[in-house]
């Protein structure tokens, strides 16, 4: 018989510490969800992230006719070429992708294909291997690319027709 209240009493112990767990568990639990509720509230509605918030959207409503949906058009192949690194060179290899806005421009994007790959060409073709290599270079090669590909489109549609160049693969070997 004295063996028969062992097991109950250790059984109940076991199930009180199995209780005294569960409750630590939801304390934890819900001390942790308060603390990310507290920190999604002050990093939302702080005043000075609203003020930042407010100038990037105005700033980026001044560029950009928000009218019109963003589409983008893929280059039909990706552009592979060869740069010289000292005595060795280098293959490059890389995938573009261009944001137009509104069907009028898409379609016009598509027309002027053989163009912007023209263009691209020219500019990817007078990249350095360090330009290729660093995250500045490869901004700096964006963005001069999407300044020679509108200055190409100005001269046959009379506007700029790309608002963004994208680059989805970049490979150097």
């Amino acid at each position: 018989m004295a063996d028969d209240n062992n097991d109950i009493s250790v059984d109940g112990e076991s199930q009180g510490g199995g209780k005294k767990k569960l409750i630590i568990m939801i304390v934890a639990l819900l001390l942790l969800l308060g603390g990310g509720g507290a920190g999604a509230y002050f990093f939302l509605f702080s005043d000075n992230e609203s003020v930042e918030t407010e100038a990037i959207t105005e700033e980026v409503s001044t560029e950009i006719d928000e009218t019109l949906q963003a589409i983008y058009v893929a280059m039909p192949r990706p552009f592979v070429f060869n740069v010289m690194e000292g005595k060795r060179d280098r293959l490059v290899q890389i995938k573009v992708q261009l944001m137009v806005r509104g069907d009028e421009n898409q379609t016009l994007a598509k027309k002027h294909i053989p163009l912007l790959e023209g263009t691209l060409v020219r500019i990817f073709g007078a990249a350095t291997v360090g330009q290729l290599r660093s995250p500045e270079g490869k901004e700096e090669l964006r963005k001069f690319a999407l300044e020679a590909l509108n200055k190409e489109t100005m001269k046959v549609e009379d506007k700029g027709l790309i608002n963004a160049v994208l680059f989805t693969g970049f490979v150097l070997q």
